[in-house]
This record gives C-alpha cells, sequence and structure tokens, in this order.
C-alpha cells in the first residue's frame, strides 16, 4: 500500500512521509517514469498487460540493484532489514551459543529466574517495585567475571553493578526485557515467572530465553529509555545493517560515517552544537544505544572508554567477542 504525504514515514522517524524518505521513493519513481517513457517512444503499440510486465521487470531490476550508499545491498534486501519481523530476516543466521557465561544479560536472567523458583515461585518487589537489593548484590558481584572495559569495573560508575536497580541499568535493562518477553511479570507487590517461562526453562534451561530475548531487545525495546536523547530519533531500526558492518570491518568512525551516508534523514534529528555536528552527534547516539546498551550489555562487544589521546578526541575502540560471532552470521 503507497504510503500517503501526511502519514507517518514507514523508517519509524516519527515525522510525516513529504518531510521524511518521499524525497527518495520521488527519485526512484522518476527513474521508473523514464523508463516506461522510453519503452512507450520505441514501442509505441504496447499493449496495457504488455508494459505492466515492462513495468513490473524494471521495478524488480531497481529494487534488485546494488545501492553503493547501502555498502552494495540492494534495496530489497534493505526493506527485509528494516521492515521483515525477526524471524522473516534475510541473509542473516541467529543461533543461540551453547555457553552463555560471558553474557552479562543472560546471567542476570539465570539469577533472577532461580531466586524466584527457590523462593517457591514468588519475589517480594521493593516498595518502589525493583528488584530485592539482596538480588541486586549478588547481580553486581559478577561483574568480575565479564569481559568489560576497566571503565566499568569502577562499580561507582558502572553500568553492570550498582547498589540498587535504579543504579544498575544492566540488570535493570534485563528485567525489562523479561517482562516484555514474558518471562516474569511483577503483580502486587511480588514478581513471578510465568507458566511458559518455567516450562522452557525446565526443558532448555537459559537457552531458551536467549533468542526472545534478542527479539525484545531489537523489536520493542525502547532504545531511549535510559538516555537524554529524544525517543523518537530512528536508530533500532537500523541494527541489523549496523551491525553488519561491525563485523565486516569493527571500526566505530566507519560505522558511523556507513550509516549516516545509508540514512541521511536521521542527521535532521540533530541540531548543530558548538562542539559537535549532526553526524558527531548521531556517533554519540549509536555508541549509547546500539554499542552499550545494546551489544555490550549482551556480553557481545567490549568498549574501551578512553576518549583522549594526546589531547585528542578519538573514537571508542571495540573488541568483538567470540559471542558475537557465534550468534550472527551473515550471508552477503
Amino acid at each position: 500500500m503507497k504510503t500517503g504525504r501526511n502519514e507517518p514515514c514507514p523508517c519509524g522517524s516519527g515525522k510525516k512521509f513529504k518531510r521524511c524518505c518521499m524525497t527518495n521513493d520521488s527519485q526512484q519513481s522518476s527513474e521508473l517514469r523514464d523508463a516506461i517513457e522510453q519503452t512507450l517512444t520505441m514501442n509505441p503499440n504496447l499493449s496495457i498487460d504488455d508494459l505492466n510486465a515492462v513495468v513490473a521487470q524494471r521495478a524488480e531490476e531497481m529494487n534488485n540493484r546494488p545501492n553503493a550508499d547501502f555498502c552494495g545491498l540492494t534495496p530489497s534486501q534493505m526493506q527485509n532489514w528494516l521492515y521483515a519481523p525477526f524471524n522473516e530476516l534475510q541473509k542473516i543466521s541467529i543461533q543461540t551459543p551453547s555457553d552463555l557465561s560471558a553474557s552479562p544479560v543472560m546471567r542476570y536472567l539465570e539469577l533472577i529466574v532461580d531466586t524466584i523458583l527457590e523462593q517457591g515461585g514468588t519475589m517480594k518487589a521493593t516498595p518502589k517495585g525493583n528488584l530485592p537489593a539482596k538480588l541486586v548484590k549478588a547481580a553486581s558481584e559478577l561483574l568480575p567475571e565479564f569481559a568489560v572495559a576497566e571503565f566499568n569495573k569502577t562499580v561507582s560508575i558502572s553500568e553492570f553493578a550498582g547498589s540498587n536497580e535504579d543504579k544498575f541499568n544492566a540488570l535493570h535493562y534485563t528485567r525489562i526485557l523479561a517482562e516484555l518477553a514474558d518471562i516474569i511479570y511483577i503483580e502486587r507487590g511480588k514478581f513471578y515467572i510465568s507458566k511458559w517461562a518455567q516450562e522452557q526453562y525446565q526443558a532448555q534451561g537459559m537457552t531458551a530465553f536467549f533468542p526472545v530475548l534478542l527479539e525484545m531487545a531489537t523489536t520493542r525495546y525502547n532504545w531511549g529509555y535510559l538516555d537524554g536523547w529524544e525517543d523518537d530519533i530512528p536508530l533500532r531500526e537500523f541494527w541489523v545493517f549496523m551491525l553488519w558492518r561491525l563485523q565486516t570491518h569493527g571500526s566505530v568512525a566507519q560505522l558511523v560515517d556507513e550509516t549516516a551516508t545509508a540514512f541521511p534523514d536521521v542527521l535532521k534529528h540533530f541540531q548543530d552544537e558548538d562542539y559537535r555536528t549532526p553526524k558527531e552527534q548521531l556517533g554519540v547516539l549509536i555508541e549509547t544505544r546500539f554499542l552499550s546498551r545494546f551489544l555490550e550489555f549482551f556480553g557481545f562487544v567490549v568498549i574501551d572508554p578512553k576518549r583522549f589521546i594526546d589531547g585528542q578526541f578519538v573514537s571508542p575502540k571495540l573488541a568483538c567477542q567470540a559471542l558475537l560471532q557465534q550468534t550472527f552470521r551473515f550471508s552477503l
């Protein structure tokens, strides 16, 4: 179905179509019209059916033509990565590693589930509705076991430890994903594990929850929840593309350049600042939402926190972990 000018843009930006991606669509439509006119000029006696067949063929050719701005992807493949359901993504295989002990999110979830089951199927929440302090302390003690940067090993400023759930972002993130996935739920001041989750855990262990947590993180979780940026800046929609590029070269700076080139409209969400251009602001957003609070929380990468070398600001260094290659494989 064709998107109307005043309808929300399908890219997820929150803007009207006419103020977002309509220009790109118009360029493709113009190219298609030119091709039709050329065909009619050369074959003025074509029937409607023959003309429709020509149009369909030309449109398919355009959609399957590699696009340099997409790093060689075709528009058809990019559309799949942007809009297809999690289990219908093409050219990417998502597997569940047999050993998930290196993943902070999975270790925290295991601790939550085991604690609930050990207490007879319920766990009392704090008056604020958060995870109990004893569990938070136990989760914080797991920090030395994770391959995270030195910056994150200082408990007072760590994403992976804290005195309570509100100060422990990775644990809070895990709890939100588990609730979105209907693994746990809170009712009348107590946490419970759902019936289906109990059955799956008994049958498969933590591996049962890995795919569903990934799906929640990339389709339902609000990537703007833990930061001060605007919620409607589209970035989650680009996660497969960004992951592909990151696995290809491992450079954060190149990833930012490629994302800005493939999705130039996202730069319109940022205003020029005295110290940062819109693309530099996009880089900060990618580091915060995609690298730190998705890939690092899952244990897929480790980010070096150093930002200044010899007085110069530098892009963060990133080390891909074994869990990343074990989980995602591209066939392009």
